[in-house]
């Protein structure tokens, strides 16, 4: 039981945790002036880092929700399937596979075909719908930040 437990909070610390220090931590210094040469190469260390995160939080997902269905059978009798934190994982899972397999690959194919996003002019196209998709991104990454720290508290409440 203490195992399962553990399983479930880790794998929510790593995940809110490495949206947190994404956030708070290494964006901002990536783009902090004169640290790197261009912000070009900061946007292509934040996406790569990015990608690696939403992996990072796929595996976490699936990871707390064999352990707190295993967890539900062994205290309750029942896997409780639709619990709120299951339901709180899955849209979380939900939100990270969109913003891996549609919108990042949608900011990564602008990227290769115009070069450096900055040197295009502020209403072009291009640039105009990279900035649209960079908004859904972040929206994203908020989304999934809130419900991490809805299911955690839900997770710390229920746990006995």
């Amino acid at each position: 039981m203490a195992f399962l437990r553990f399983l479930m909070l880790l794998a929510l610390v790593a995940w809110v945790g490495g949206l947190i220090f994404f956030a708070f931590v290494l964006a901002p210094t990536v783009f902090a002036p004169g640290l790197l040469p261009t912000r070009h190469l900061a946007g292509e260390i934040v996406g790569r880092s990015l990608g690696t995160l939403h992996w990072m939080g796929l595996v976490s997902g699936i990871v707390f929700l064999i352990a707190s269905t295993i967890y539900n059978r062994i205290t309750f009798g029942q896997a409780r399937p639709f619990a709120g934190r299951h339901l709180v994982i899955v849209m979380m899972l939900g939100l990270t596979l969109i913003s891996q397999f549609a919108i990042s690959p949608k900011m990564h194919a602008l990227r290769a075909e115009v070069g450096v996003i900055d040197n295009l002019p502020l209403d072009s196209p291009a640039r105009l719908e990279f900035n649209r998709l960079h908004v859904w991104s972040e929206n994203f990454e908020k989304g999934v930040f809130l419900l991490g720290l809805v299911a955690l508290f839900m997770t710390a409440r229920a746990l006995k």
